[in-house]
């Protein structure tokens, strides 16, 4: 691993950290501190990711004529002002405000971190390295809880002095950004244009799965907390259950590569787990269940996220990655706005457990459309 790959992975390691510091207690914050209703957590998980259906379009144009790495230390510089932001939040128009600048900020750290990392490798080690990445960022999230756990039980502090930590932590991803800066790039100079997602209607089956995956996703980051604050789990008992979410993404993320030689059968694994989690979620009543709940959703989430970029990029001329990523992205904010947009109002007007019945529901039907395509969900042999 090089010296730009390790800063990546490093980048991705303190971003991380972040996220899991003050993202799982964000919900619990804004319902009991602020008051927002369920209908209103989903608009604050909307406009967390509404910028991400539009922004990586762009974003994926700059990566093929800006130095990435700067492309890069922008999104951290944006991200952490952000989480400062919402330490000082009274309202839920705010907090959506702050969340907009999120949503914004992480189109700049993603995409740019897949184009360097896709950049530094070959075609033989471009799923290992990827999931190195998403491992580090997950590792991250997944240190983030016990430090929140940490703080919140031992030194006492309120949740808006936590953003405010996460806030300063994100910080130093600017210098690791930074650090990973080429000297040299080279520049491509096309017009914008939406053809990239042209590209991306060549993968109908990838699509599918992608949006599934990722609504669903975005209901356990957005909605799932409060939902378990309801069925009696404490700060403390959320923080330790995304804890052991973070274990299990950590573990697929790690095997990936072997994965990687099954990938169809993994797809498939990977949504019917993300289904039984669902489903598991509605007749839990202890933090045990919650865990197992979350165990297998770690699996799903992480491990379809290397296989079905390396789908795409396998079978996309290495001149336009750049765009295909920012295509790829926008999938995920499509994706990551739908879940929270109707399983908010669903949950505010058919009960908690309504929309992780539907999504369990949908993943059965989408399990069975991934066994049907099969052959289509792998990516081109690469010639020995």
């Amino acid at each position: 691993m090089n010296r730009v790959l390790i800063l990546v992975n490093l980048t991705g390691l303190i971003i991380g950290i972040s996220y899991g510091l003050h993202g799982p207690v964000l919900p619990i914050f804004a319902k009991n501190v602020i008051g927002a209703t369920y209908s209103e957590l989903g608009l604050i998980g909307l406009a967390n990711f509404v910028p991400y259906m539009f922004i990586p379009l762009f974003v994926g144009i700059l990566l093929d004529r800006i130095n990435n790495a700067y492309i890069l230390a922008v999104g951290a510089a944006i991200n952490s002002a952000s989480i400062y932001l919402l330490s000082i939040a009274q309202s839920v128009p705010e907090i959506m405000g702050f969340r907009i600048m999120t949503g914004i900020a992480h189109a700049f750290f993603w995409p740019p971190c897949e184009a360097i990392i896709s950049n530094e490798s070959t075609e033989k080690n471009r799923v290992k390295n990827i999931s190195w990445f998403t491992m580090f960022f997950v590792m991250g999230f997944m240190i983030g809880p016990l430090l929140g756990t940490a703080f919140l039980e031992n030194i006492e502090v309120t949740y808006r002095i936590l953003f405010q930590i996460a806030a300063f932590i994100l910080a130093a991803a600017i210098i690791t950004a930074l650090l990973a800066s080429r000297k040299k790039i080279k520049k491509q100079h096309e017009r914008f244009s939406f053809s990239a997602i042209k590209d991306m209607r060549k993968f109908p089956e990838v699509i599918t799965l992608l949006i599934f995956c990722t609504s669903a996703f975005g209901i356990i980051l957005t909605i799932f907390p409060a939902f378990l604050n309801d069925k009696g789990m404490s700060a403390t008992d959320i923080l330790y259950l995304y804890f052991a979410f973070g274990i299990s993404r950590v573990i697929s993320l790690a095997l990936a590569g072997k994965f990687a030689k099954r990938t169809s059968q993994t797809l498939i694994a990977a949504t019917l787990a993300v289904s039984i989690g669902l489903g598991i979620s509605v007749v839990a009543d202890s933090i045990i269940m919650f865990g197992i709940a979350l165990v297998l959703m770690g699996f799903g989430f992480s491990i379809f996220f290397p296989l079905t970029l390396e789908i795409i990029l396998s079978k996309t001329k290495k001149g336009i990655s750049g765009k295909i990523i920012g295509a790829y992205e926008t999938i995920f904010g499509l994706g990551w706005a739908i879940g929270p947009t109707i399983g908010g109002p669903i949950t505010q007007s058919f009960g908690n457990e309504t929309p992780y019945i539907i999504f369990a529901i949908i993943g059965v039907g989408i399990t069975i459309l991934a066994i049907i395509s099969r052959k289509k969900l792998e990516p081109l042999k690469i010639s020995e």
